[in-house]
């Protein structure tokens, strides 16, 4: 049970740290409005140290289904205990844009822009095409899943392998490069639970004139990452290193 507690509490400071940045750059009449897209990159690389960091030593701080799946089909994590891991990191998720928007209450009341609310909570693609958005996010979790295989270290074994707390700087600058270098097309959910949690907490929570949640376009930010990941295990066990 403390790994799935420490699982949700790594997701929910991951969302509430990354969407935060979000909500502070676009929602009306806060201080953040000048932060940009080197902001929004920076804060989600500084948002995966730090929900690495507090969960690393206890769950192994996956705080992604996309990294769950793709350490237990190298034979690197338990499957039995996948779905607990996946659900405490939606559950997280959901948590973490709870509290951005009680943080951000009064700016989420005085913004009118359906987009920038939304944006806030999931992610939309820049260019819509659905083919070429889910090569982006495969694309992407390919390159995360792949190089925390080598950043946690260690070949396959029976040993469940995991991220240290000391591989929460890493991990960090790695998301934060392919936020830099991949991320434009979609805004690089990499994560099916960071897109899923807060797009279904959009749909829940009484967000004055907040539009529609996006539900046509949520698939591709679930299968990309999942299929990303499972490629990047492949990959991994296929090189044999």
């Amino acid at each position: 049970m403390t790994v799935y507690i420490f699982e949700f509490i790594g997701t929910c400071l991951l969302i509430l740290l990354g969407n935060g940045v979000v909500a502070n750059l676009v929602l009306k009449d806060t201080k953040g409005s000048s932060t940009g897209w080197v902001g929004i990159s920076l804060a989600w690389g500084i948002a995966v140290f730090v929900g690495v960091f507090v969960s690393a030593d206890i769950s192994g701080a996956h705080l992604n289904p996309a990294v769950t799946v793709g350490l237990a089909t190298a034979g690197k994590f338990a499957w039995h205990l996948v779905p607990g891991y996946i659900v405490a990191q939606i559950l997280g998720a959901m948590m973490g844009n709870l509290l951005v928007w009680l943080n951000y209450k009064k700016h989420y009341d005085a913004t009118q822009d359906q987009a920038a609310i939304l944006a806030t909570f999931s992610t939309s693609p820049a260019i819509r095409s659905p083919f070429w958005n889910l090569a982006t996010e495969v694309i992407g979790t390919f390159t995360l899943v792949f190089a925390v295989f080598y950043i946690a270290g260690g070949t396959v074994s029976d040993q469940p392998i995991s991220l240290g707390s000391i591989d929460a700087l890493p991990v960090a600058l790695l998301v934060m490069g392919i936020g830099f270098g991949l991320g434009g097309p979609t805004g690089y959910a990499i994560n099916p639970a960071r897109d899923f949690g807060p797009r279904l907490m959009h749909a829940l929570l009484p967000l004055k004139g907040k539009g529609g949640s996006d539900w046509s376009y949520a698939w591709i930010p679930i299968i990309g990452p999942f299929l990303g990941g499972f490629l990047a295990a492949i990959t991994y066990l296929l090189i044999g290193i």
